[in-house]
């Protein structure tokens, strides 16, 4: 992950970085979810979006709105996780962490 973070005017927050995976398994997909943290307490959590596990190093993208957030330019750090979301029909049966990776980075606005 390279870990880029952008705060807008209105609060909303967008992060970005890049993953590789393989395929998943046969009753499971994979997910991103990405946290910033900065000192004070300001913490987001964020899903990004639909990801493809083909071996290739891909970026990926997280947004959210500002109505709840309140992230600042500034230092922070930003834990992405790739997670395994096993399926029990429609419903997730267990999400698993099978890599992470936190970096510093500059919230930037934008």
């Amino acid at each position: 992950m390279h870990g880029d973070a952008y705060v807008a005017k209105d609060g909303a927050v967008t992060l970005s970085g890049t993953y590789h995976c393989e395929q998943a398994s046969p009753m499971g997909a994979m997910q991103i979810k990405a946290t910033l943290a900065q000192e004070g307490g300001s913490r987001v959590s964020i899903g990004a979006e639909q990801i493809v596990c083909d071996g290739k190093e891909r970026r990926w993208v997280a947004n959210a709105p500002g109505a709840f957030v309140n992230v600042h330019p500034g230092r922070a750090v930003v834990t992405a996780e790739l997670q395994e979301v096993r399926l029990s029909g429609l419903m997730p049966r267990s999400v698993d962490t099978v890599a992470q990776d936190s970096r510093d980075v500059e919230v930037r606005e934008h």
